[in-house]
């Protein structure tokens, strides 16, 4: 049995993970804001799924939520096999348009947040000599299409960090990996916000409108029968979970690509090169593909 910590598990990819590696006999602290107001629902529908799962109160935004959180599960678990960072918001618009509140509001919860957690839990992996850490990322991580220029921004300081961390850590027998999922069904879009600067959007004309389209073009595809499921990702959170150690891809595509992974193949040997031209090869690991 491994203890698992899974943030923002109140839906989507977060919700699923939560019962599927409870149902495999792990311990599972499903982390969500407001689990016994906003959330109670997902609260219930996890804990009466599985006994293995324990709902945690934590908002990745608040430094001090996440240190009483993380508190509490060390306490009772003593040590945390996995960490899965799948708390994530996105705003789709003019870019322009978004306020530099708005930007820095994303960046606190898919960035930041993301870090805050995980910046808890490496120290008991580090003593351990073990543990992975799974960063959801996104094809936006690794390229960047218009109108979701805030988000992507996110993705992409996101990505830099976990390849960066994979190295340093990699010597204590941690794993930093990152799953990369295209579009999925996860109301993921309806959890952002409009653009602030309306002023803005009305100087753009007829462009101002593409991002809405694009939007709802987005929803029927992705409840239509043919719609990637996210169980998909799910399955790859799991299939990461039970490779060994120093055998994990970095970066893990999931669904539609957008021709992503062509990217990751190409350019993470370019990546591992360069730790060869700093002369760091010797002394940090975890250059795999």
């Amino acid at each position: 049995m491994k203890n698992i910590i899974i943030t923002g598990s109140s839906n989507g990819f977060g919700l699923k993970a939560a019962k599927d590696f409870a149902d495999k006999g792990n311990k599972v602290y499903a982390t969500m804001r407001n689990p016994n107001g906003k959330n109670a629902n997902a609260k219930a529908d996890l804990e009466s799924h599985s006994t293995n799962i324990k709902v945690v109160d934590m908002d990745v935004t608040d430094e001090a939520s996440v240190k009483e959180a993380m508190a509490t599960i060390l306490a009772e678990a003593g040590s945390v096999d996995i960490l899965i960072n799948n708390a994530g918001i996105m705003y789709l618009g003019i870019t322009e348009a978004f306020s530099v509140e708005q930007a820095k509001f994303q960046m606190e919860t898919n960035y930041f947040g993301a870090i805050r957690v995980m910046q808890a839990v490496l120290p008991s992996m580090r003593k351990a000599g073990s543990g992975l850490i799974i960063n959801t990322s996104s094809l936006v991580g690794r390229m960047s299409p218009p109108f979701f220029g805030t988000y992507t921004a996110t993705k992409h300081a996101l990505e830099g960090y976990s390849q960066a961390l994979r190295y340093e850590v990699s010597p204590f027998g941690v794993d930093v990996v990152m799953v990369e999922p295209g579009p999925f069904g996860t109301g993921l879009l309806a959890s952002g916000q409009a653009p602030a600067h309306s002023e803005v959007l009305d100087s753009y004309g007829e462009l101002a409108g593409v991002p809405t389209a694009m939007g709802e073009n987005f929803a029927q595809m992705l409840q239509s029968e043919d719609a990637p499921d996210p169980q998909w990702v799910v399955d790859a959170y799991l299939k990461l979970a039970e490779m060994p150690f120093g055998k994990r891809p970095t970066r893990t595509v999931v669904g539609i690509t957008w021709g992503v992974d062509k990217i990751n193949e190409l350019t993470q040997p370019i990546q591992d090169s360069v730790l060869k031209e700093m002369q760091l090869d010797s002394i940090l690991a975890g250059a795999s593909a």
